[in-house]
């Protein structure tokens, strides 16, 4: 019903009625729905809550990063989210906000637990190639891959490159641990590794702001003794060639994410402003005019506060709701009446039937009419209790939107730059700064105030 009141077309339905478990993300029916998102086949997946279409708050977030890379919609009918809209991706940019907020409480729990087994030495993570877990928390010489992990450090001495290496690997029919081809980018990682020289670091990589690993400070780093492969002199001959040859390469440029990028016009001319990499100011081409990345920030947080929708366009559009609501139980109402009538001039048809007044083969001319008409009317109560169902859906999704969109001025500081990017695109239409001013127009989120309209025959339609 809330797909026909959207009039969007029905193409695939996902079963995971009856599915238990912490993990929904595995199931086949899941993939399918993956896939279908993929290949363009579904555009847009309705489900009845979030705790049946995600577990966790870590599937939510990866089927919410599958769907916005397919560009597709989420429409979860109990939390009001419809990222189709304006006010839905807003709601759902708050709620990954959240996530992320979660994630970070995660990791921070388990640090300590992590520090305090690195420090003493036990095993984490994988094995690395050549080697074998032994016990719980040790590990030892692999007899097969030890050998092959030497001949690396041969093969590289010789031809000094990652990818012939690997080649030959794969030629003598040597794998990876999980049974893959070597490539040059796992070789160059196993030359570089020091534990085939003896040497085990744990607790020397972290997970940066954007999600990277980067190494930590060598402070930090716990130092263990690991059965040797190869000698200090082979592995730093070997490093040294690979240092060398990093050096003679140009690292390209990170790009940089610049929060209104293709929404700063210059007043004077009307085109869009960019930032150069020599210069942290958004910048005109044509005539040079010039804001500094963090003024403007600072001008849209302060325009937050003026983001609020006003009390009476407040009031009008639930009082506009809730009279519209009102209108459907009343006709809910209305034809359930009209059902019971028909009912009991059915059942007084019955009895005339049974007691003789009525002939049997003229028993179906006076049934069916009022037969059809009940079936009939039947049908149409699903529909206006869908139409009610996606009122009051999109009744709490705009409270909660008038809800966060006060609280954005003082959350915005908590945001990644990524957040406020996606916060940025939700609600700004443009922005244009002149000499003496910055104009900033926002996108109006709340939905539009329902109204009824009357059909030719007198019936109400949303």
């Amino acid at each position: 019903m809330y797909a026909e009141l959207k009039d969007w077309e029905i193409v695939e339905e996902y079963h995971l009625e009856a599915v238990s478990g912490k993990s929904v993300i595995e199931h086949h029916e899941a993939q399918r729905m993956m896939r279908d998102i993929q290949s363009g086949h579904v555009e847009g997946l309705i489900f009845s809550k979030i705790a049946r279409f995600a577990r966790n708050v870590k599937e939510l977030l990866e089927f919410s990063e599958h769907f916005q890379k397919y560009k597709a919609d989420m429409i979860s009918l109990s939390e009001s989210i419809d990222t189709s809209t304006p006010s839905g991706r807003f709601f759902f940019t708050m709620i990954s906000a959240m996530g992320q907020w979660e994630r970070e409480n995660i990791v921070e729990r388990i640090k300590s637990s992590v520090e305090v087994r690195a420090k003493m030495g036990k095993v984490m993570g994988g094995i690395p190639f050549g080697y074998k877990k032994v016990g719980k928390d040790d590990m030892a010489l692999d007899e097969h891959e030890a050998p092959i992990r030497k001949m690396m450090f041969d093969l590289f001495l010789e031809h000094k490159r990652h990818a012939t290496v690997a080649n030959i690997l794969n030629e003598k029919g040597y794998r990876t641990k999980r049974k893959s081809k070597f490539t040059g980018t796992t070789v160059k990682r196993l030359l570089q590794d020091p534990t085939a020289k003896g040497i085990r670091r744990s607790h020397c990589t972290k997970i940066d702001e954007n999600g990277r690993t980067v190494m930590r400070d060598k402070s930090e780093w716990f130092i263990h003794e690991a059965p040797r492969i190869v000698s200090d002199e082979v592995w730093d001959e070997v490093n040294d060639i690979i240092r060398k040859q990093e050096k003679e390469k140009v690292q390209p440029l990170n790009k940089k994410l610049n929060l209104f990028t293709s929404y700063l016009y210059c007043a004077n001319c009307d085109e869009k402003m960019y930032v150069p990499s020599s210069n942290p100011k958004y910048t005109c081409k044509s005539c040079k005019q010039k804001i500094h990345v963090d003024d403007i920030e600072a001008i849209f947080k302060e325009q937050l506060t003026e983001f609020i929708i006003s009390e009476e366009e407040v009031n009008r559009y639930f009082d506009g709701t809730h009279a519209v609501i009102r209108e459907k139980e009343q006709e809910i109402e209305n034809v359930n009446s009209e059902i019971q009538k028909l009912e009991t001039k059915i059942e007084k048809l019955f009895e005339l039937h049974e007691q003789g007044q009525i002939d049997t083969n003229r028993f179906k001319d006076f049934y069916d009419k009022p037969n059809n008409q009940v079936q009939q009317l039947k049908l149409r109560i699903p529909r206006i209790e869908g139409e009610i169902y996606a009122l009051k859906d999109q009744f709490k999704s705009s409270g909660y939107i008038i809800e966060e969109a006060r609280s954005l001025y003082e959350n915005w500081d908590k945001l990644t730059k990524q957040q406020k990017r996606n916060i940025i695109e939700i609600i700004t239409e443009k922005i244009v700064v002149s000499e003496q001013e910055v104009n900033i127009t926002l996108n109006y989120i709340l939905p539009k105030t329902p109204s009824l309209k009357t059909t030719a025959n007198g019936t109400h339609g949303l």
